[in-house]
């Protein structure tokens, strides 16, 4: 056995850093956290100063097992996990779970996973910063606080199955709060005027200085163009200068990611994490801008080198947040000599785009020559000015430029260069045309627009961005559907000579795709938390919240008494809550079925958002309608509601059989004789009887291949090919196959013997739902005892 163990997080890390160190070290991977709360209950001591219950997850406890073996054999342990506070949580769990001795364990930590950050860093281990574990302990242990005390006031005042968390429902919320933005947006027209002239073979695109607000203008100002003889009035040319910008952080490498490359947050992170363990790129959650000064003369070599001293401008970035957490490197190459990787198509691109940004940082400003032409006629009230750009020294420019997330497609901005004229040129405008413009609401938020949010407002850190934007997706509050938009029309007006004309346009508006957008079920839940837990929803106190674990890892604050301090409040306000608060619905009423009188509202249900006619507590028993896809409680119309009662619509007779369109829970559908054909492209209210039938043949066609073998002695018995492979279906029930089985010889009771001793399911997750509620009844005894 080795005389030194070191203890990583991830195997791939760990294979990477044995490849740098001799053989008197062993490099091994605890997988990410050894334990954490037992799954079971609250596993929080709220009465005994909110004492943890940790245990050893199920999947790790062969792990530790091994582990244990292997620290008995070593003299030295090495806990070698990520620098930011959840690693130094996981070196901590695993000092505790293992049992170590604190003389013979020793503390380490590397920016980069390289053999000289290795090796420098077993030259100056250290002790584990209980302060920082402090810190991400706070965080996990308010956290499961906040979701098992709200999910069941949500369970019984809005649906069963809901769940909230504390930075997730505020990150909903901002969704929610812009979705209502833009449905309460009532856009402002306005014209904006272009006009192209002629000087002599060029021709110059040039806008008016100020947009026109009414028709009226728009035609009192063509006019007065018709007989305007143009000049230009002024060549204004300025030099200017454009600048790098700071190396990534994690928020605004997830940024770029998204608008260049067009990953997911979390698939950025995935894919820098895997570039991270093997070596190519420094820790990627961060919040700094800073590079080492090792980096900087790197940086300056390598720019040299490849382009040239004139490029060379080594520079420090200062952070903007005074209180990042992770203040050590931005991200950047581990080596800028290495140019490209020998990776996945997704390594390659991401490494890419780091080298790229970080290199550009070192790199002088970019020289640009800026020219502004004004073109003016006497009677004409206003002027119009072309801008160019014309780069004179390229700089960074020759490595890279950052995307804008809030560009604005109609800035009137021209780039490039511009003819050559003086003041006083004569100018013939050959076309000047006015166009119809609208004001727009702020757009939806796609990942990357959120993560700059939230970091604007200081909510969560570069560690909590991912998960939370893929939490709030799993749960069903969020989506990203594609809206088609609405049909607008627009006015043009055209003077050509002293010609004027008026033409009627049509656009789509509205139109988005992959949008944050929020669920009916979203917005319900956002707004019974933000009536009833408001202080909790607030992004100021959310904030602050931030800041009191970053005061907790600097030894500023102790942990048990801030998680004190936001518990008391909060648990007396979930008591009052369960015990005062209506059930929310989202109830909106749209009016009187025209037949019956009764009242038609729609509400979220059991089963989602509904139609409903009638009363429940009524003579007669309520009708219901669910929702389609498409479709949202908080904008379906009357009459589109009352569409949703003309289902299930009988199209005619196929094979003697009724043929019926339908919506069900999972989308539209087709039925016949007994049998289910989803409707993917075809709209149950139009769909016809020849296309019905067109799709029942198909699924027929499609469950043929999927048949295997069939049994005389039981006709709902069949041996099918799935997804994961050939399986029994007996009736509704599906089974397993056991390995190493041909289908086609089965018989008949080996089938049934199958049915009959199959493995049994794990049914943890079930069980803890159900058991939930109860665990909650009696902490929330105990703390009300205490309380008398």
């Amino acid at each position: 056995m080795s005389k030194n163990l070191v203890i990583v997080e991830s195997p791939a890390k760990a294979k990477t850093i044995e490849g740098y160190l001799g053989k008197d070290f062993t490099v091994k991977s605890s997988y990410g956290h050894v334990r954490d709360l037992a799954k079971k209950g609250l596993a929080i001591d709220v009465e005994n100063n909110f004492k943890p219950d940790y245990s050893v997850s199920p999947d790790k406890k062969a792990l530790v097992t091994e582990l244990k073996k292997l620290v008995k054999g070593a003299e030295t342990v090495w806990l070698a996990t990520d620098e930011d506070r959840e690693g130094e949580a996981i070196s901590w769990h695993l000092y505790e779970t293992l049992g170590l001795d604190k003389k013979e364990t020793k503390r380490i930590t590397f920016n980069e996973i390289t053999k000289t950050a290795i090796l420098k860093a077993i030259e100056s281990p250290r002790e584990i910063n209980k302060e920082l574990v402090d810190a991400q302990q706070a965080r996990r242990i308010l956290d499961r606080l906040v979701g098992f005390e709200l999910s069941p006031v949500l369970w019984k005042k809005v649906k069963p199955s809901l769940s909230a968390g504390r930075v997730q429902s505020v990150a909903v919320r901002l969704i929610v709060e812009r979705e209502r933005e833009i449905q309460n947006f009532t856009p402002e027209t306005f014209y904006r005027l272009s006009g192209f002239f002629q000087k002599d073979a060029d021709t110059i695109k040039a806008d008016l200085a100020h947009n026109l607000g009414t028709d009226k203008e728009v035609e009192a100002f063509l006019d007065s163009c018709k007989a305007a003889e143009f000049e230009i009035t002024d060549v204004v040319k300025k030099p200017g200068t454009k600048s790098p910008t700071a190396p990534f952080t994690t928020s605004t490498l997830q940024q770029e990611a998204s608008l260049k490359l067009g990953f997911s947050v979390s698939r950025t992170m995935s894919v820098a994490q895997r570039l991270y363990e093997a070596g190519k790129i420094t820790y990627m959650r961060t919040d700094s801008v800073n590079f080492s000064d090792d980096a900087i003369n790197a940086a300056e070599k390598e720019i040299k080198s490849a382009y040239g001293s004139e490029y060379s401008n080594p520079k420090r970035y200062k952070n903007k947040n005074s209180g990042a957490q992770e203040a050590h490197e931005a991200i950047r190459p581990t080596s800028f000599a290495a140019h490209s990787v020998n990776m996945g198509s997704d390594e390659t691109r991401l490494y890419d785009l780091i080298w790229k940004r970080s290199i550009a940082s070192q790199m002088t400003n970019a020289k640009l020559e800026r020219t502004t032409i004004k073109i003016g006629a006497e009677g004409v009230a206003d002027i119009f000015q072309a801008k160019g750009e014309v780069i004179k020294f390229d700089g960074f420019l020759k490595v890279y430029l950052e995307s804008n997330l809030d560009e604005d497609e109609e800035d009137g901005t021209v780039d490039g260069l511009l003819p050559a004229v003086n003041v006083g040129d004569k100018v013939n405008a050959n076309v000047i045309t006015a166009t119809q413009r609208f004001t727009r609401a702020a757009p939806r938020y796609v990942e990357a627009s959120l993560v700059k949010k939230l970091e604007e407002l200081g909510i969560g850190r570069p560690s909590t961005y991912a998960p939370t934007i893929s939490t709030i997706q799993k749960r069903g509050y969020v989506e990203k559907i594609e809206h088609e938009g609405k049909e607008r029309k627009y006015d043009v007006y055209t003077l050509e000579g002293s010609e004027l004309s008026k033409e009627l346009k049509t656009e789509i508006t509205g139109r988005d795709k992959n949008k944050l957008t929020p669920t009916d079920i979203g917005i319900v839940v956002t707004d019974f938390l933000v009536e009833h837990f408001g202080r909790i929803l607030d992004y100021n106190f959310t904030a602050k919240v931030e800041e009191q674990f970053d005061e907790i890892a600097k030894g500023l604050q102790e942990w048990t008494q801030m998680i004190k301090e936001f518990y008391d409040p909060f648990h007396t306000n979930v008591e009052d809550t369960l015990e005062h608060s209506d059930r929310a619905s989202g109830e909106r009423h749209l009016g009187e079925d025209p037949k019956t009188g009764e009242k038609v509202i729609v509400r979220i249900g059991r089963f989602g958002p509904m139609v409903q006619i009638g009363d429940t507590e009524g003579e007669e028993k309520p009708r219901f309608a669910s929702l389609r896809a498409n479709q949202s409680i908080t904008t379906i119309t009357f009459e589109e509601a009352m569409d949703l009662f003309k289902l299930p619509r009988t199209l005619g007779e196929y094979e003697g059989k009724v043929v019926k369109a339908n919506v069900g829970r999972f989308g539209p559908y087709i039925q016949h004789d007994g049998k289910f054909v989803s409707l993917k492209e075809d709209d149950p209210m139009e769909v016809q009887l020849d296309r019905a039938i067109e799709l029942i043949q198909l699924k027929r066609e499609e469950d043929a291949k999927k048949l295997i073998k069939t049994f005389e002695e039981d006709e709902t018995m069949q041996l099918l090919n799935g997804r994961w492979g050939a399986y029994l279906k007996i009736g509704k029930n599906n089974f397993k196959l056991p390995k190493d089985v041909e289908p086609e010889s089965l018989t008949y009771e080996q089938c049934i013997e199958i049915s009959e001793n199959q493995p049994k399911k794990t049914t943890r997750k079930t069980a803890a739902k159900k058991k939930a509620p109860a665990k909650k009844t009696t902490a929330k005894k105990k703390t009300t005892a205490k309380k008398k």
